[in-house]
Parts: structure tokens; C-alpha cells; sequence
């Protein structure tokens, strides 16, 4: 082995802040609780899933329900949740399903007035 040091990091910063996951017991050491788990992550997720796929009126419920549990979330900030993903993703389609929803609804209206201004 040659007695020149390890290459710097790049941009100055450790190589499991480039995106990959810090070392085991980091962040623990570091006076973050770990492990931590939202109750409503799998609730959010499966019913963004469902407002998407089945019911439309799911999609809402989702948003609102994912919506919350971000503010929970947030408000405690020394924790690290697990399925935080979970719950982001369970809002995007809890969104995405309310406004094919609304899009839906208006569709609906549109041809509803078009049918009666044609008889």
C-alpha cells in the first residue's frame, strides 16, 4: 500500500451523502430516532392505489389523510420515518385520482348540458 492519503470526497462531503444510505448506526449516534413508522403510511398508499384504479371518491381521502400525516411528520423533525415514501406516494395518486375525478365530473356536466340544449 502507498503511504498517500484516501482521495477528498466529492464535493467535499462523505460518499453516502451522494445519495446512497448513511452507515449503519449513524444516525443514531448522531441523537436521530430511527426506525420510526407512520400508523396511516400503508392506509395512504393503498388508498391513493384504489382512488386511482377503482374509486375515484378514494382519491380525495388519500390527499387529505396524506396531507396530515406530513404535518405529523414535520412536526416532529428529529424523527426519521421509514415509510415516509409510502406516504408521499399515497398523496401524489390521492391527487392525481381527485383530478381525474374532477375532470371526470366535468366531462360529466358538459355532456349532460349538451344533451338537454339538443332536445
Amino acid at each position: 500500500m502507498s503511504d498517500l492519503p484516501p482521495p477528498p470526497p466529492p464535493n467535499g462531503r462523505p460518499a453516502w451523502d451522494a445519495g446512497s444510505t448513511p452507515p449503519p448506526g449513524y444516525l443514531a449516534a448522531a441523537g436521530w430516532n430511527t426506525g420510526a413508522t407512520h400508523p396511516n403510511g400503508t392506509t395512504v398508499l393503498v388508498l391513493g392505489i384504489l382512488g386511482l384504479a377503482v374509486c375515484g371518491i378514494l382519491g380525495p381521502v388519500a390527499w387529505v389523510m396524506g396531507n396530515t400525516a406530513v404535518r405529523e411528520m414535520e412536526a416532529h423533525p428529529g424523527v426519521v420515518y421509514s415509510n415516509r415514501g409510502n406516504i408521499v406516494a399515497g398523496r401524489i395518486c390521492g391527487i392525481i385520482a381527485t383530478c381525474v375525478m374532477a375532470l371526470g365530473l366535468v366531462v360529466l356536466a358538459i355532456a349532460i348540458v349538451a344533451a338537454v340544449a339538443s332536445s
